[in-house]
């Protein structure tokens, strides 16, 4: 299954409303309620093990609490149950990430977590569903960066 990362290019980053959701099937395809959370526990998991697991709480009672809130969001672009907009309403995940210095390589860490997950949870579904899932987080993803790969840490501090 090809699940490829795009390169980040800050020239050319698609507007928000421009970005297609996935193709609404991928929620029932991966098997509905039990698999898909049980798909979200795992990138969580695996993004715990990972080079950015410093941007999630590091209490597993408060990464749990994660898993459960952001597996509504993941489950309705992917078609299924609209929770999240039904208990949280409409959040703007841009400004939402903005207090997290946000670099390509985060990005493609993340990307990266996801795309293993997919391998492993989605084999059994039809590629072209899985791959228009990943492509939307790719694209997306791209929103989030808000930070040059190479700046210093400082940096951000003296746009303040």
């Amino acid at each position: 299954m090809k699940l490829v990362i795009t390169p980040y290019d800050p020239d050319n980053i698609p507007k928000e409303e421009e970005i297609p959701l996935p193709d609404p099937r991928f929620y029932d395809a991966v098997g509905g309620d039990e698999a898909f959370n049980a798909m979200v526990s795992d990138f969580y998991d695996k993004i715990m093990e990972s080079d950015i697991a410093f941007f999630f709480p590091q209490e597993e009672e408060e990464i749990e609490r994660v898993k459960k809130h952001n597996v509504k969001y993941f489950a309705e672009i992917a078609g299924g149950p609209k929770r999240y907009s039904q208990e949280v309403g409409h959040v703007d995940m841009i400004e939402m990430h903005k207090p997290f210095s946000i670099n390509e390589k985060h990005r493609t860490e993340w990307l990266g977590t996801w795309r293993e997950v997919l391998l492993e949870h989605a084999a059994h579904v039809e590629e072209a569903i899985t791959v228009s899932y990943f492509t939307y987080l790719d694209t997306y993803s791209k929103l989030l960066v808000n930070r040059r790969r190479n700046a210093r840490a400082f940096d951000d501090m003296a746009k303040v």
